[in-house]
């Protein structure tokens, strides 16, 4: 078989067909420089340039979905490169009631957008690119914290199901106008799609809602990934999600590759383990998934 680009590699991936070999991908948090639009542009350019991977995950830090909303945070020092929140937003119940959807053009993702179009401008235009995102029930965590969020949504659902539809709004406005930019896709993390976090009733009501309006507007993207984030992932109840991959921590949870691909119909994103497999350096661990081509 001919060598074949790295998008060629992906697209025949994903539509289950021959590759010349697996595609390979790894990421890494940069505190610190992702906090500019350059820097951040600059060290995603040249990891990449570095190690040719076979697509790019914008390597964004976990709190840039609610900058804007006026949460402030800090990097302490955390080897996976996570940023710590100092001042949440959401204290008191009646707080929810003040979160409305966000301009996307201004502010912190603003400064994503310009990010990415550097990215874009600047990477070879055979690789792939996927912007990472955190659905709106992870918004909403980071906002008021996981033990508030979750006592909120049990006190008085009304009225966080009301903020979570506005958190919806930026977040699939984000993810429209990333992929009008040029992106190839989304990296949609479901953080709180795990039985040790919440039940599937409460995800059914809480979760899908936010997660299914995201991706009905990155439906314009090839190359859209749903990640399970935690140890007891709701793999099955999320595995009609319309996304063309699915990531999670199969080195760890319990759920195989093998028998994930008996539960969903399109590509599977794992293979190494990060927390023990990976190499610890002075500048943190990266954060390191192969994408698996297995049969439909």
């Amino acid at each position: 078989m001919e060598t074949m680009s790295k998008r060629e590699r992906i697209q025949a991936v994903l539509a289950g067909e021959s590759v010349d070999r697996v595609p390979v991908a790894f990421w890494r948090h940069w505190p610190g420089d992702d906090q500019s639009a350059e820097s951040l542009a600059m060290v995603t350019l040249e990891f990449q340039r570095q190690y040719n991977l076979d697509f790019i995950k914008v390597p964004v830090s976990s709190t840039y979905c609610v900058d804007d909303y006026g949460v402030k945070h800090t990097y302490r020092g955390s080897p996976m490169g996570d940023r710590d929140c100092v001042e949440r937003i959401i204290k008191r119940l009646e707080d929810w009631d003040h979160i409305e959807p966000l301009d996307v053009h201004k502010g912190t993702y603003g400064l994503h957008l310009q990010a990415l179009r550097i990215i874009l401008e600047r990477r070879d235009p055979a690789t792939p690119v996927i912007f990472t995102m955190f659905n709106p029930l992870a918004m909403a965590c980071y906002l008021a914290g996981d033990e508030t969020c979750l006592v909120h949504v049990r006190r008085e659902p009304e009225r966080v199901e009301r903020a979570l539809k506005a958190l919806a709004e930026t977040c699939a406005h984000f993810a429209q106008t990333a992929i009008a930019e040029g992106c190839d896709g989304i990296f949609l993390s479901a953080r709180s799609a795990s039985y040790e976090v919440m039940s599937e009733e409460e995800y059914r009501r809480f979760g899908r809602p936010g997660d299914l309006a995201v991706l009905a507007s990155a439906s314009q993207g090839w190359f859209n990934v749903l990640h399970l984030h935690g140890q007891h992932p709701m793999f099955v109840p999320l595995s009609d999600y319309p996304v063309h991959a699915v990531n999670w921590h199969d080195r760890t949870t319990g759920l195989s590759l093998a028998e994930a691909a008996r539960l969903f119909s399109g590509a599977l994103m794992g293979g190494i383990e990060q927390y023990r497999t990976l190499t610890w350096g002075a500048q943190g661990m990266w954060r390191l998934k192969f994408m698996m081509p297995l049969s439909r």
